[in-house]
């Protein structure tokens, strides 16, 4: 069976392909309501579509994003919450603040009508934390009367990467009434599945990005997807394996960016109010961002 496992908190989600879904005498796979069923292209199969289920692939999905609606149901005054406030960027041109947690990491953007938009947790359970956190924090500043109220998770993306790399315009020509690929405007077939209301990103590495409304739509959108694209797989070639090596130390350059960074805003930086109040600056105290990340790539070389 094909289990799927949520990378970011380690829970096994014990959700597998079903056998039922196979049909063992017309070799078709059955899908609800638009998909219908889909006939075995002889041209395509190395491997029956049912062995798909005994290679027993555990699917890393990592959640990248979470963002959450939320409302206060009282009026804010943007300009006093960026004097009073930390962390804090007023945006006057957009009529907006922008507020950072560092634990959970998240980001909020707020209105003067009250109503917060959060983005960047990782899990729903965080994105509910940073949201009640922004909440009673605004509360702290002198918004006694603000209720956490019509809270609501808006986006999920998430990620996935599969074993082995797929012919994406073979899938695309197969499911062309439900997949569009046009390499011209981007590199990866888009497959909507209406059901989960999820849209789905598939590329030639066998990377999969799923945005859909909730965590658990991801894991039902992996799962559909995988026997799907499993009879169009490919064996791996040098010019993949490159293309791999290339985007996973582009990640590691970034992340070590970002803890840089981090470190940087924390040790060697004070936080100082503009006197008219409509932004709060960053003042450098010793050296600046760009000779510190100059200085840890040339250590890698």
């Amino acid at each position: 069976m094909t289990s799927i496992v949520h990378q970011k908190n380690g829970t096994d989600l014990n959700n597998s392909i079903s056998s039922s879904t196979l049909n063992s005498n017309s070799n078709m796979i059955y899908y609800k309501s638009e998909f219908h069923e889909q006939p075995e292209n002889n041209a395509l199969p190395n491997k029956p579509v049912q062995d798909c289920v005994t290679d027993n692939p555990n699917l890393n999905i990592s959640i990248s994003n979470v963002v959450t609606n939320f409302s206060l149901k009282s009026h804010l005054n943007l300009r006093y919450l960026a004097l009073n406030g930390s962390n804090i960027e007023y945006r006057r041109e957009n009529g907006m603040l922008t507020m950072k947690l560092r634990k959970p990491n998240a980001t909020a953007t707020i209105w003067s009508s009250g109503k917060i938009a959060c983005t960047g947790s990782t899990s729903e359970t965080h994105a509910k934390i940073a949201s009640r956190r922004f909440a009673r924090i605004i509360q702290k500043l002198g918004y006694h009367n603000a209720k956490f109220s019509s809270y609501r998770i808006v986006n999920v993306l998430g990620s996935c990467s599969l074993p082995f790399p797929i012919k994406v315009i073979q899938f695309s020509e197969k499911y062309k009434t439900i997949a569009q690929y046009e390499p011209e405007l981007h590199p990866g077939v888009t497959f909507k599945i209406k059901e989960l209301k999820a849209t789905l990103k598939i590329f030639s590495t066998g990377s999969i990005t799923v945005t859909a409304p909730s965590v658990s739509n991801v894991h039902q959108a992996i799962e559909q997807i995988y026997p799907m694209v499993y009879p169009f797989r490919r064996e791996k070639t040098a010019e993949d394996e490159r293309v791999i090596r290339k985007l996973m130390t582009k990640k590691r350059n970034f992340t070590e960016i970002d803890e840089n960074v981090s470190i940087y805003n924390s040790e060697n930086s004070v936080t100082k109010r503009n006197c008219d109040g409509l932004a709060i600056g960053i003042v450098k105290v010793e050296n600046n961002l760009e000779n510190i990340i100059k200085q840890e790539y040339e250590n890698d070389l």
